[in-house]
């Protein structure tokens, strides 16, 4: 090969894509088609204490409001994959589905009705841009929640009939209908 030519690299599908992952060490998203890993440490790529804490308040909000509110919901902290499409698939830093337990082995969350992104320098272009667009072409999703960890805010989008419709909160409550819960902005980020 020339200095001039660029290796061939074979697209997957997200079916190819889950079953190569199963084998692979670290975090793994799968963007149009190429294997993208997340949080490399090699690279200089690891999450910052702040995005871990912003990560696990949401779960625990999440949960402690789904709890509250007697809904038959799960609430998950990163690591499980989202397929959007056949070539996209992403692993957001939380998320939140409803209805039975999937089964405890499963790579995939194919139905979630809250996605959480944490900001990040590395990610928060994408998370604001693309990832934005690509989770609400699945129907399940009726929020999307992208927190701020340094100004201690959320930009909420949610779906709103036909339309994606966005509001910045800092304080109070955050109401999620659907499923039907309100999570408490002060002790997200107390």
């Amino acid at each position: 090969m020339s200095a001039l030519e660029k290796p061939v690299i074979k697209k997957m599908t997200v079916a190819e894509f889950m079953e190569w992952y199963e084998t692979q060490e670290g975090k793994w998203e799968l963007h149009d088609g190429i294997p993208v890993r997340r949080h490399d440490p090699i690279k200089g790529h690891s999450e910052r204490i702040e995005h871990i804490e912003a990560k696990l308040e949401a779960v625990l909000a999440m949960r402690l409001a789904i709890d509250k509110a007697g809904k038959q919901c799960h609430a998950l902290t990163d690591g499980v994959t989202v397929p959007i499409s056949d070539s996209i698939s992403y692993i957001p830093d939380a998320l939140v589905y409803c209805g039975d337990k999937h089964d405890g082995k499963s790579l995939t969350v194919p139905n979630p009705v809250i996605i959480v992104e944490v900001l990040s320098p590395s990610t928060a272009w994408k998370d604001v841009s693309s990832k934005l667009a690509d989770y609400f072409t699945l129907d399940s999703v009726k929020h999307y929640l992208i927190i701020d960890p340094v100004l201690n805010s959320i930009m909420h989008h949610y779906r709103e009939g036909e339309e994606i419709r966005a509001e910045a909160v800092k304080t109070g409550s955050l109401v999620l209908d659907p499923p039907g819960i309100s999570l408490d902005l002060d002790a997200l980020f107390s």
